[in-house]
């Protein structure tokens, strides 16, 4: 009861391993484009990360150098 394997593959295989292949395809271009996409959000977050300590370092010597207000003394209001 032993099957002789012909040399020639069955349609299924043929089907299969062409179903394997696209698929390795495929993965492999999501796989690259996840890896493009995650390079895009990690350069905008340093651009937003750069603005925004320039806006702190802005306002930082924006509010060292303007005067800092007198604090006004407390009135006390006499005990009755």
């Amino acid at each position: 009861m032993t099957t002789k394997k012909s040399a020639e593959p069955s349609p299924e295989s043929l089907a299969r391993s062409e179903r394997k292949r696209v698929a390795a395809e495929e993965g492999a271009r999501a796989l690259a484009d996840v890896e493009r996409q995650g390079i895009e959000v990690r350069k905008n977050m340093a651009r937003l990360r750069e603005a925004r300590e320039a806006k702190d370092a802005a306002d930082e010597a924006v509010r060292l150098a303007s005067p800092t207000p007198a604090l006004k003394k407390r009135s006390r209001k006499p005990a009755r």
